[in-house]
C-alpha cells in the first residue's frame, strides 16, 4: 500500500511539474495575485531566429519564419482595400460594409485544456489579427499613435494605410498579434487556458487565396510586475492600435504574440496549393 501511495505521489508530482514547468491544474491557478504569468513559452525579440516552447512535456526551440510574398501581397492587399471600404462608407459613396473573411479576423485552433465542462480539449475561436512593429520602431510608432488617437477617422485611416504600405521597413514580418479580451481571475476562456498550458496555435484565414499558420502563442499580461522593457512595449502597442481603430477601453487587455514556425497555402483549386506548406 505504501508503494502504491508513494507512485501516485511521482505521478502527481510530475504532472505538475516537469523540467521547472509548473503546468496549472485549475482554472484559478493561471493567475496569481491578480496576474498570469504564462511558463510554456519565452519571449523572441525581434530579429530571433528561434522561439522556446515547452510542449508535450519538453523544452523546444522552434525556428521562426518570415512570411513570404504571395501572403503578404495578399494580407497588405486586403488591409489597404478595408481603409477605402470604409472611407466610401463613411463619405456616403457606398454602402458596401467591410467584409469578414480577410487577414483581420484569423482563426485560431488551440488544445490542451478540457475547460468550459467540455469533453473535448480541442478549441477553435475567431481573433483579431494585426502585425507587431520592429523593436527599433516601436516607441515611435506609439508615440504617432497616441499624438493621433483622437484625431478624425479619415486621417486615422491614412495613417494606417501608410503603416501597411511600409510594412516591410517598420514590422516584424515574422509573427502576428491579437487580444485576449475576456479572461480575468474570474472567467477564463478556453483558447486562454489552452495556449497557457500548451502554446502550439493553428491560425487560419477564411479567404481566397487561403493561409494557415503554425505558431508559437505567447500570451503578456499588462498586470505582470516582472515585464521586460520590450513586454511592455508589446502590451502597450497592441493594446494601443486596437482602441485606435476601435474606440477607447477602461483596461488594457492580455496580449499575444504569434511566433510563425510554418506556412500552408491553402487555396482551393491550385495544385501548388491545397494545404502545402510553402514556408520554410
Amino acid at each position: 500500500m505504501r508503494i502504491i501511495t508513494i507512485l501516485l505521489i511521482i505521478i502527481c508530482c510530475s504532472l505538475l511539474t516537469a523540467k521547472g514547468v509548473k503546468l496549472p491544474q485549475k482554472a484559478e491557478d493561471f493567475f496569481t495575485d491578480g496576474y498570469c504569468r504564462q511558463t510554456t513559452a519565452e519571449t523572441a525579440l525581434s530579429g530571433a531566429k528561434t522561439i522556446k516552447a515547452y510542449i508535450d512535456g519538453s523544452w523546444h526551440n522552434y525556428n521562426i519564419v518570415q512570411f513570404p510574398k504571395s501572403f503578404m501581397d495578399w494580407n497588405i492587399g486586403k488591409r489597404i482595400s478595408y481603409m477605402e471600404v470604409i472611407r466610401n462608407m463613411m463619405t456616403g459613396k457606398s454602402e458596401q460594409q467591410p467584409e469578414l473573411a480577410g487577414p483581420h479576423n484569423g482563426i485560431v485552433a488551440t488544445y490542451g485544456y478540457p475547460g468550459q465542462d467540455s469533453q473535448f480539449k480541442l478549441n477553435n475561436a475567431v481573433k483579431g489579427m494585426g502585425f507587431l512593429p520592429k523593436a527599433a520602431k516601436m516607441d515611435s510608432v506609439i508615440t504617432m499613435l497616441k499624438a493621433t488617437k483622437e484625431s478624425p477617422m479619415p486621417e486615422k485611416l491614412n495613417i494606417l494605410e501608410g503603416m501597411y504600405k511600409d510594412a516591410e521597413n517598420i514590422f516584424d514580418l515574422d509573427r502576428q498579434v491579437s487580444l485576449e479580451l475576456y479572461s480575468e481571475p474570474k472567467y477564463l476562456t478556453s483558447t486562454f487556458c489552452n495556449q497557457m498550458l500548451n502554446p502550439v496555435s493553428t491560425i487560419v484565414f477564411l479567404d481566397i487565396p487561403s493561409f494557415k499558420l503554425k505558431t508559437i502563442s505567447r500570451l503578456i499580461d499588462p498586470a505582470d510586475p516582472n515585464l521586460t522593457t520590450y513586454e511592455k512595449q508589446v502590451e502597450e502597442y497592441i493594446n494601443l492600435i486596437h482602441s485606435y481603430f476601435h474606440g477607447a477601453f477602461d483596461k488594457q487587455f492580455i496580449a499575444v504574440i504569434y511566433y510563425v514556425t510554418e506556412v500552408f497555402d491553402n487555396s482551393p483549386g491550385r495544385m501548388d496549393a491545397r494545404g502545402l506548406k510553402i514556408v520554410p
